[in-house]
């Protein structure tokens, strides 16, 4: 039970935000796209240095036994790694004992009206930093930002980098149809490579869209025959203004194919 949950007050987890955590969705009592995100992790656990530390078949063989006893059919699953205690200070354990919690929520209902974004100026996403590849725990610069848009009405929030281009929002990556094609800001430009931005991209052609991974400035939003969001819960948002200003909504017979084609993925398992 959460409330009888202990973590020790010298976890890095707490103290430094030195961890990782993926969100899945829970569809038929299996986690959708499970394997991408345990490569995900791998990959974030192999940036932070304590991959070694975490057998990811047994953390596959636990999710497994998780849901099935809690008996979720349909559920938001959270797997959070931290590096585990350590001493005082900045410096690593040698031998680090990770802490690994879950825990299931209720899946939310399915939006079923375009979202509206605010593009953030408290902060901006750090595309130089690794952390802005992986699922790292630090997510204050995304809680700033959402905070700063829903202090002006939208919804979400829109995430740009150092060089003002587009990365994404707080939780979710950003995709621009436009002319065919179906565009995505690059990893290198501060995108998270979501598993659900994986699965959109692999999608794309059999929508009758090009993908392209190419960087976005704010103009290709006033251009942009649709805009939409993914993520791994919401799988895809539609985006209907941004700072106030009406977005083009003509590709809308793509988008709801690219939406049909997820929806059989999740159902095929």
């Amino acid at each position: 039970m959460p409330e009888e949950a202990r973590v020790s007050i010298a976890d890095r987890g707490l103290l430094l935000g030195d961890g990782l955590f993926e969100t899945m969705a829970v569809h038929n009592a299996q986690v959708f796209d499970l394997a991408a995100h345990l490569d995900r992790l791998a990959s974030g656990l192999g940036v932070l240095g304590f991959a070694e530390a975490v057998d990811l078949p047994k953390l596959r063989s636990g999710i497994a036994r998780y849901i099935a006893a809690e008996e979720a059919s349909c559920a938001v699953l959270r797997v959070t790694v931290t590096r585990g205690a350590g001493p005082r200070g900045l410096p690593p354990p040698e031998a680090p004992r990770p802490t690994i919690f879950m825990t299931l929520s209720p899946m939310p209902a399915a939006r079923k009206t375009p979202l509206s974004l605010h593009i953030a100026t408290v902060t901006r996403r750090n595309e130089h930093s690794p952390l802005s590849r992986v699922k790292a725990m630090p997510y204050l610069d995304n809680v700033l930002a959402l905070s700063e848009a829903r202090a002006h009405g939208a919804d979400e929030a829109l995430m740009l980098n150092t060089r003002g281009t587009i990365a994404c929002a707080t939780a979710a990556n950003i995709f621009v149809v436009r002319e065919g094609r179906l565009e995505t800001p690059p990893v290198c430009d501060g995108a998270l490579p979501g598993t659900m931005r994986a699965l959109v991209l692999s999608l794309a052609k059999e929508a009758g869209l090009g993908p392209a991974e190419i960087s976005l400035d704010l103009s290709s939003l006033a251009v942009a025959d649709h805009v939409f969001l993914t993520n791994s819960i919401n799988r895809l948002t539609e985006v209907k203004d941004c700072n106030g200003l009406p977005l083009g909504r003509r590709a809308g017979a793509a988008v709801e194919r690219l939406r049909a084609l997820i929806a059989s993925r999740f159902d095929a398992g």
